[in-house]
C-alpha cells in the first residue's frame, strides 16, 4: 500500500475485486455501505456469494440474483421483502452483543463499511460502531483479505471515549476507499396513536428525575423521551444501544446531565444511531454522545452498575407465564433479538432499576383482532426473553410489575393488561396456573 493512503475506486471497480465465489461482511443498519451494495447488484456472474450483515436500510438487487445468499442477524422490512420474493435469506440467531464473535468465526474475506471522509489519517465510523470494528481491522491487516470503506461527506463525525474506545479506522488499515454522496437513511417516527400515548403515560409513572434511560426502537420509546423533554424533572442519564430523536430532544431540553451514572458519567453512551436528518446533524462533532462497542454498551454487568436504570423495549406477544416473543411469530422472522435480553437482564441487577416491556394489547391480522397477551404461546413460537428476566409489562390498560411474584400472581396480573374483550378468558386461564 502506498504511503499516501489507500486507492480510491468507483463502486464498480471495488466490486470487481470481489470474487464470484466469496464472502462479504458488513454491519447493522447505519453501517451498510449503500453504493457498494448497490454495485454488487450490477454484477451477474455470482456463483456463490455469501453476504453477512443485519438490518438492511436499502433495496439491493444483489439479493435477488442467482448464486447469492444472505445471512442476517436482524431482519427489517428489506429482509422480509426479499424473503417474500424468494431470495436466499436466512436468520442467524444471536443478540447484538454476540455479533462480534459470530462475525469473527464467519471471518468474511471481504469486510465493508460506510464512514465519514478521511481526517487526520483515519475515517470516522459515524453512526455505527456496533460489533464490527475489530473484524474490519483484522480484514484490513490480513493480506489475504480485503477491507473496503465507503466514505460519504453527508455522514456525521461522531465522538467516542479515547484512548479506551475509538470509533475510527486508520487509513493504513484500509485496502480500498469508495466515494459516495447519498443522503444517510432517515427514520421518521409516525405520529403516536391514542394507544401509544396511553402506554407512554403508564411508563412515565416509573421514570423519576436522575434516571438513566435506554430506549429501544419504535414509536413508544421515542414518545416517552419526548414527553420527558417537555415535563418537569431532569438530571437524566443515557446508556442506550440505539440513539434516537427522542434522546436528542431530551438533550436539547437540557434534561440530560449524566451526573448520576455508575458507568461513563458525564456523557451519553450508545453504539449506533438511527433517526432523522436533524439527529445526524446534531451528532456531528458532538462530544455529549460517545459511540462505544456493543460488547460494552450491551454488557448486563455494565448496565447494572447504573442506579435508577430504566430500560424501555417492545414485544409482539407475552404469555401468562411472562415469556416474551419479540422477533419471531406465526412462523415468520420479523426482526431479531438485538439488545432486548441484555437490557432486560442488566436492569434487574440494581434494586432501584426497572425493565419495561411495552406493547399494544391487541393486533389485527387479516382483519381479525387478536390479543397480544395469550394464555400460552402457540406451538412454534420462539421466546426472545425468558420469564425469569421479565420485570414490568405495559399495555394501554396498565402496567404489571412481575418482580418477586409467584407464577399464579404473575398470570393474574398479566391478564388484567389485556383488552376487555379478551380479559375474561385470560382470567380463567390465569386462575388455573399455580
Amino acid at each position: 500500500m502506498a504511503a499516501s493512503g489507500p486507492p480510491t475506486l468507483t463502486p464498480d471497480e471495488a466490486v470487481a475485486l470481489v470474487r464470484n465465489r466469496d464472502t462479504v461482511g458488513f454491519g447493522l443498519g447505519p453501517a451498510n455501505p449503500d453504493a457498494f451494495l448497490t454495485a454488487l447488484g450490477r454484477r451477474e456472474d455470482w456463483e456463490d456469494l455469501i453476504l453477512g450483515g443485519a438490518l438492511l436500510l436499502g433495496l439491493y438487487d444483489v439479493l435477488a440474483l442467482p448464486g447469492v445468499s444472505y445471512r442476517s442477524g436482524f431482519f427489517g422490512p428489506v429482509e422480509r421483502y426479499y424473503l417474500s420474493q424468494g431470495a436466499r435469506i436466512e436468520h442467524v440467531p444471536g443478540g447484538f452483543r454476540q455479533f462480534a464473535p459470530i462475525l469473527a468465526r464467519f471471518s468474511p474475506r471481504v469486510m465493508t463499511v460506510q464512514a465519514a471522509p478521511p481526517q487526520d489519517g483515519a475515517v470516522n465510523l459515524s453512526l455505527h460502531l456496533g460489533a464490527t470494528r475489530d473484524e474490519l481491522l483484522r480484514a484490513g491487516r490480513d493480506p489475504d483479505r480485503l477491507l473496503v470503506v465507503e466514505v460519504n461527506p453527508n455522514l456525521p463525525r461522531t465522538s467516542s471515549l479515547p484512548p479506551d474506545y475509538v470509533n475510527t479506522i486508520p487509513l493504513d488499515a484500509i485496502d480500498v476507499l469508495v466515494e459516495a454522496d447519498g443522503e444517510p437513511f432517515a427514520l421518521e417516527d409516525p405520529p403516536p396513536t391514542d394507544v401509544d400515548t396511553a402506554i407512554a403515560e403508564h411508563v412515565m409513572e416509573f421514570v423519576s428525575p436522575g434516571c438513566t434511560l435506554q430506549t429501544g426502537i419504535g414509536t413508544v420509546p421515542n414518545l416517552i423521551a419526548t414527553l420527558l423533554a417537555d415535563a418537569p424533572g431532569g438530571g437524566y442519564g443515557v446508556h442506550s444501544e440505539m440513539f434516537t430523536d427522542g434522546l436528542m430532544r431530551l438533550h436539547q431540553a437540557g434534561k440530560v446531565t449524566n451526573s448520576t451514572k455508575g458507568e461513563f458519567p458525564g456523557v451519553s453512551v450508545t453504539t449506533f444511531a438511527l433517526g432523522s436528518a436533524e439527529l445526524y446533524r446534531w451528532l456531528d462533532g458532538n462530544p455529549e454522545v460517545a459511540f462505544l462497542p456493543v460488547e460494552v454498551v450491551n454488557d448486563p454487568s455494565v448496565i447494572g452498575r447504573n442506579a435508577k436504570f430504566i430500560s424501555l423495549n417492545s414485544a409482539m406477544s407475552v404469555d401468562l407465564y411472562g415469556q416474551i416473543v419479540a422477533d419471531y411469530i406465526d412462523g415468520r422472522q420479523v426482526s431479531g433479538v438485538g439488545g432486548h435480553e441484555d437490557f432486560v437482564a442488566g436492569a434487574e441487577l440494581h434494586l432501584d432499576s426497572r425493565s419495561l416491556v411495552c406493547m399494544a394489547s391487541t393486533v389485527t391480522v387479516g382483519g381479525e383482532v387478536r390479543s397480544r397477551l395469550v394464555a400460552s404461546l402457540p406451538e412454534g413460537s420462539v421466546v426472545s426473553t425468558p420469564r425469569h428476566h421479565v420485570g414490568v409489562v405495559v399495555t394501554e390498560h396498565g402496567a404489571a410489575d412481575l418482580t418477586g411474584l409467584t407464577v399464579g400472581e404473575r398470570a393474574r396480573a398479566l391478564a388484567e393488561l389485556a383488552d376487555p374483550s379478551f380479559r375474561a378468558e385470560l382470567r380463567a386461564a390465569a386462575a388455573a396456573i399455580t
